[in-house]
């Protein structure tokens, strides 16, 4: 309803030219204020996404084919070729706010309170030639990420021009063939820096018990300058990450090799600048 509202003053303002032919009225300094004085938009979303291929050019090319994104799982055939998704991303619900100091606030979670689960599947990442010799190098195939999303909100901070990013998410179950190294990963979880200590124990009625299974990070975008060339840069700071990670299987030539686990991975102090060249 409140977006109703909005949009209501907005077709008002853009017909104020055509009044005197339609015999509107305009709206009082009480009346706005009822319009504008409101809360910001709230979305509810439930999609499901497919691209063909995506494909970034400079000489060769980057392919990346059969993207698949939604909720649920990451369905195969019998042959462990991802075919697509099991279900809608969905139970999202979004929450969007413009702040007295001009702030843009942005918050992504549930509808129900619990994490939001994913699943994103691909086909196949390979390098091509555009010089006619039709080479091609495949890096990887059959990628099968699933998850669930904690915590995402996004602020643009108009004092610095810099758009902050609060993630908190787990990845439950990634499988891919890394084909060009002949070398397989199986059951990879990515969890919470806690998990391994309190034998993944999580309460959903204790937030506290949220960094056994989520992994959280703070991750901040905005224009930076280049330290090589003194050229604008894009710049991407992570401060903190924690994680443990497991691996169920590392197979190669078809055959597992054994399993491995890393407790209590930290990046931090990462700071990375991007440009063209």
């Amino acid at each position: 309803m409140k977006g109703l509202k909005k949009l209501a003053l907005a077709t008002a303002v853009a017909a104020a030219p055509f009044a005197a032919h339609a015999d509107l009225k305009a709206l009082d300094d009480s009346a706005m204020g009822d319009v504008t004085g409101q809360a910001g938009v709230s979305i509810e979303l439930e999609t499901e996404v497919s691209i063909g291929e995506f494909r970034y050019t400079d000489e060769g090319y980057l392919s990346v084919n059969d993207i698949y994104i939604g909720g649920g799982t990451v369905e195969r055939d019998g042959s462990g070729n991802v075919t697509g998704v099991s279900g809608l991303l969905d139970d999202l619900l979004i929450d969007i706010d413009v702040e007295a100091d001009g702030d843009a606030y942005i918050d992504v979670h549930s509808i129900s309170g619990a994490p939001i689960d994913f699943a994103v599947g691909v086909g196949s990442a390979s390098l091509n030639a555009t010089d006619g010799s039709g080479d091609s190098t495949l890096l990887a195939s059959n990628i099968g990420i699933e998850g669930g999303l904690a915590q995402l909100n996004i602020r643009v901070d108009t004092a610095t021009d810099d758009l902050i990013m609060n993630v908190g998410f787990n990845v439950t179950d990634m499988d891919m063939n890394v084909d060009f190294l002949g070398v397989n990963i199986r059951d990879m979880r990515v969890m919470g820096a806690n998990f391994l200590e309190s034998g993944g124990a999580v309460d959903p009625a204790d937030p506290s018990t949220l960094s056994n299974a989520y992994a959280f990070a703070t991750i901040t975008v905005g224009k930076g300058v280049s330290a090589a060339t003194g050229n604008d840069a894009l710049e991407i700071a992570i401060p903190n990450f924690q994680a443990d990670i497991l691996v169920g299987a590392v197979e190669i030539g078809g055959a597992s090799i054994g399993s491995f686990q890393m407790d209590n991975l930290a990046v931090t102090n990462t700071n990375m600048k991007v440009y063209g060249h």
